[in-house]
C-alpha cells in the first residue's frame, strides 16, 4: 500500500525547498581529542554550503560557543521553567550557527514531568530560522555514562586521534555503548592524523575488532589532519576554513560537510526535531546507568 503521509510530506519539503532535518551526535572516550573544536569546524563548513545549523552543546564550560569567543549565559533548562525564553538562551556565534546550552538539562530528562516535556517540544517547535543541521557535542560527564542525545541522534560518531590510548578510550566507549545499551553502529572521524593512510588503517583496526567480537558497526566518517593553521585559527577564536581556506584542515571539514549530508536519513518522514526529542525523553525515561557499568 502507498505512503500517501509520507509522499505528501515529501512533497512539502521539495515545494518548500528545505531538506529534511539531520542530527549528529559526536562523542569522545576521553578528553583533549579535540571534539568541540571538530564540531565547531564542521558547522561552520555546513553554514558556508547555505545550511542552518544548530549545534546542542552538552559542555558546561569551554564549548563550542567558547570556541567562537562567545559566552553562554543560559541554558535549555531556564527555557523549560519559563525563567528564560529560548531566544534568551539560544548564541548566535556566526551566520547560519547558533550554539543551545543544554549542560544543566540533559541529566534532568528522565525527571521531567509532563507539564515541562510539553514546554521542552514546544520551544524546540517554535525554532526560527528551523535547523537543517543538528550537531551535539556531547560531554563525557553524563550520569548514564552514556549521553541520550547520542542514541536518539541519527548517527552517533566517535572521534578518535591518531594516538594508541585515545584509541583504546574510544574502543572501550564503544564496547561499553554496545554492551549496555545495544546500539550497534557507530561512524569513526580521526583526528590529528598524518595522512588518510594511517586514518584508514586505524578505522580499519577498529572495525575488525568489535566486527570479531560482534561489538559494533564501524564505518568510516572521514579523516581531519593534524594542521598548524587549524591550531592557530582555533587561539584566534575563528574556524579554520574563515582564516585559511586553502589549509589541509579546512579542506577536510569541507569535505566532511559534504559526507555528513550525503549520509541516508532512512524512511523515517517524522524525523524532525519534535521526533527526536520525543525520542529522546522517551529513552532517558527508561535507560539507566546500571548497564553501562555492568
Amino acid at each position: 500500500m502507498a505512503d500517501f503521509r509520507g509522499d505528501q510530506a515529501a512533497g512539502l519539503r521539495r515545494l518548500l525547498g528545505r531538506p529534511q532535518l539531520r542530527i549528529v551526535s559526536f562523542n569522545a572516550g576521553g578528553r583533549g581529542v579535540g571534539q568541540s573544536t571538530s564540531v565547531a569546524n564542521l558547522a561552520a563548513s555546513l553554514a558556508r554550503v547555505g545550511r542552518e545549523v544548530l549545534v546542542v552543546d552538552e559542555n558546561a564550560d569551554a564549548g563550542v560557543a567558547a570556541f567562537f569567543g562567545a559566552f553562554a549565559a543560559g541554558d535549555l533548562q531556564q527555557a523549560v521553567s519559563h525563567e528564560k525564553r529560548l531566544e534568551e538562551v539560544l548564541v548566535q556565534v556566526a551566520p547560519g550557527i547558533r550554539v543551545l546550552p543544554a549542560a544543566r538539562i540533559v541529566g534532568q530528562l528522565g525527571s521531567l514531568g509532563e507539564p515541562e516535556r510539553r514546554t521542552l517540544l514546544a520551544c524546540l517547535a517554535e525554532l526560527l530560522p528551523p535547523a537543517d543541521v543538528v550537531l551535539v557535542d556531547a560531554s563525557l560527564d553524563h550520569p548514564l555514562g552514556f549521553s541520550p542525545l547520542g542514541l536518539a541522534a541519527q548517527e552517533t560518531v566517535v572521534i578518535v586521534p591518531a594516538d594508541v590510548s585515545a584509541i583504546t578510550e574510544a574502543y572501550a566507549l564503544i564496547k561499553k555503548v554496545s554492551l549496555g545499551y545495544a546500539h550497534r553502529r557507530f561512524r569513526i572521524l580521526l583526528n590529528r592524523v598524518r595522512s588518510e593512510t594511517e586514518a584508514r588503517a586505524i578505522h580499519d583496526n577498529m572495525a575488525r575488532v568489535t566486527d570479531s567480537r560482534r561489538l559494533a558497526r564501524l564505518e568510516y566518517a572521514g579523516s581531519i589532519p593534524s594542521d598548524e593553521q587549524l591550531r592557530q585559527a582555533s587561539r584566534l577564536c575563528q574556524p579554520v576554513a574563515a582564516l585559511f581556506p586553502e589549509a589541509p584542515a579546512a579542506q577536510a571539514y569541507l569535505a566532511l560537510a559534504e559526507r555528513v549530508l550525503s549520509w541516508p536519513l532512512g524512511n523515517d518522514e517524522q524525523g524532525g526535531l519534535e521526533h527526536f526529542v520525543q525520542l529522546l525523553l522517551h529513552l532517558s525515561q527508561r535507560i539507566h546507568a546500571t548497564a553501562i557499568y555492568a
